[in-house]
């Protein structure tokens, strides 16, 4: 009869062994099975085809902006940057079904890309897939259309490659040509000293600003910051999932709400300001990609999408409670997962980020080491403080479907 030691090794190296195979066909079935109702309801890529009316109706000599709406959250509100018109535009000469099948396949594939990159172990990256396979704002933002999975690899791109300029100002730039929060990275790569990045990436959006306003127009700008300060109501939005929001739900006056608001978008800025003078530059980079959707003023559920970025280094590192994270929000637990677990797990996520990477910011001459096929015993190198010489070269159904 062969020792129970001998048969957990080899029951946990078969675990192994499945894992990519457990990982893909949960993400397959889950995800395959939104899309499939999507479509069979006709509303596949629900907020995708808001993006592509806005710009069809501007091809047609009308206005990109629409200035109708009161609140966020209905089909066909566009309210993106200008530069975004530049990616959107060449879908919109197809036929509108034909281009929201093919953005949900750019959708999954650029997830698929973002964990490649990501410089963690094989094994947690299949845990990843496993885990945003049963994520509901994952499986959610893809049946929706949205833009998470292309951000999700704009921040592993730059996590990735946080030492060299080029690539981390371009993947920034393009985060956010397509949404404003990602910003906050290049506040990021200035505050660590990565200034070469900042000037690479500022070029580069100046040059997607000035295509973008050729193509829009100058009174685009306007017209997209006119719809934000109106739209741009944390407290009174339904299904947002802000702090203040929540409180307002629960009961909160609305001046009692607005300042839970106001004090937690001070408590992300003065902890992000805090953790980047005392922290790892992986930690303070993750935690400043958890913070830019924290200070958004409208956080929708699918927003927690891009958790899965530090729930992949935590997991590197051993903390393996973090899988819970996104299992908070797990597609089967979408009826019993309160609103105020949202806000929640984004916290638990910023500060369990900044205390894994306290005491560890290493001398400025390290340099990042490359990711092994398994975790080692010790945690992987963080990459240097200074940058190196670039080498040559349906919790809302009633809003949304």
């Amino acid at each position: 009869m062969p020792r129970a030691s001998a048969i957990l090794p080899r029951s946990r190296d078969l675990a192994i062994a499945a894992l990519p195979i457990v990982a893909l066909l949960i993400f397959a079935l889950d995800v395959g099975a939104a899309v499939a109702a999507s479509s069979a309801a006709g509303t596949l890529g629900f907020d995708f085809l808001s993006y592509d009316s806005a710009v069809r109706r501007f091809l047609d000599g009308g206005v990109l902006y629409d200035q109708s709406f009161e609140y966020t959250g209905g089909f066909g509100l566009f309210y993106y940057p200008p530069p975004f018109v530049i990616l959107a535009l060449p879908l919109a000469l197809l036929d509108p079904t034909l281009a929201a099948w093919l953005w949900t396949g750019a959708l999954i594939a650029c997830f698929f890309v973002a964990v490649a990159v990501m410089p963690v172990s094989t094994r947690v990256k299949w845990v990843i897939v496993l885990l945003a396979g049963l994520d509901w704002p994952m499986v959610y933002g893809i049946k929706l259309g949205q833009v998470g999975p292309i951000l999700l690899l704009t921040f592993a791109l730059g996590w990735r490659f946080m030492d060299r300029p080029r690539i981390l100002g371009v993947a920034t730039a393009i985060g956010t040509a397509i949404k404003i929060q990602p910003a906050i990275i290049f506040a990021w790569a200035l505050v660590t000293g990565r200034r070469r990045a900042v000037i690479v990436g500022a070029v580069f959006l100046l040059a997607l600003a000035a295509i973008a306003t050729v193509i829009a127009g100058p009174a685009s700008w306007v017209d997209q910051a006119t719809l934000l300060a109106r739209l741009s109501k944390p407290i009174v939005t339904p299904h947002n999932y802000t702090p203040g929001r929540i409180a307002f739900e629960l009961g909160a006056s609305e001046g009692l709400a607005w300042a839970i608001q106001w004090a937690n978008w001070a408590l992300v800025g003065v902890a992000l300001l805090v953790g980047v003078m005392r922290v790892s530059p992986v930690a303070s980079y993750l935690a400043a990609v958890v913070a830019s959707q924290m200070v958004s003023p409208i956080l929708w559920d699918h927003y927690a999408l891009l958790l899965v970025l530090p729930v992949a280094w935590l997991l590197s590192r051993g903390q393996w409670w973090a899988a819970v994270i996104p299992l908070v929000t797990m597609i089967w637990l979408v009826n019993v997962t309160p609103n105020w677990a949202y806000p929640v797990v984004y916290w638990v996520t910023f500060l369990a980020v900044l205390w894994q990477g306290r005491g560890q910011r290493p001398a400025p001459d390290r340099v990042p080491a490359e990711p092994s096929a398994e975790p080692s015993a010790e945690p992987p190198a963080e990459p240097s403080a200074e940058p190196r010489a670039e080498p040559a070269g349906a919790s809302y159904a009633q809003v949304r479907p």
